[in-house]
């Protein structure tokens, strides 16, 4: 699989941190696809469009998710995700602002790949989605397609 061929949910509900990061992507000339999904219950219904027992699963390669989301919150979407078997494989960045320990324990306890603290400098944050394009796009090894 090509970096660019790499399809991207970013499950993000600020308008301002969303632009952010499609910026930060842009001026990184990524040529993903990324979907955004607006709060948790929208993330889910793309993820399972099929219904839990059989999800399209593979409509994305990689998860970038936010914690604090109205409808069905980011921890919520990580425990769905990652207990079903379909969708555990998918690998999930949690990209938040939130400094709670809580949040920092249970997203691993419930999977996640890795847990980045959003800055609010942009030249900062376009620096972080530089490091997630070289290790997720390029250096990762995904799991291979079913």
């Amino acid at each position: 699989m090509q970096p660019k061929d790499v399809r991207i949910l970013l499950v993000e509900d600020n308008p301002d941190d969303v632009e952010l990061t499609l910026r930060a992507f842009r001026k990184r000339n990524l040529a993903n696809e990324i979907i955004v999904a607006r709060d948790g219950e929208e993330a889910l219904a793309i993820l399972f469009q099929g219904g839990k027992e059989s999800p399209r699963h593979r409509a994305v390669d990689l998860i970038l998710l936010d914690l604090k989301l109205p409808k069905v919150d980011g921890l919520e979407v990580l425990r769905q995700v990652k207990s079903n078997p379909e969708t555990q494989p998918i690998p999930i960045v949690v990209l938040t602002s939130s400094k709670e320990e809580n949040d920092l324990a249970e997203s691993y306890r419930l999977g996640a790949n890795s847990y980045i603290r959003k800055p609010v400098n942009f030249d900062k944050f376009a620096g972080v989605v530089m490091q997630l394009d070289l290790y997720w796009l390029l250096l990762n090894e995904p799991p291979p397609k079913k």
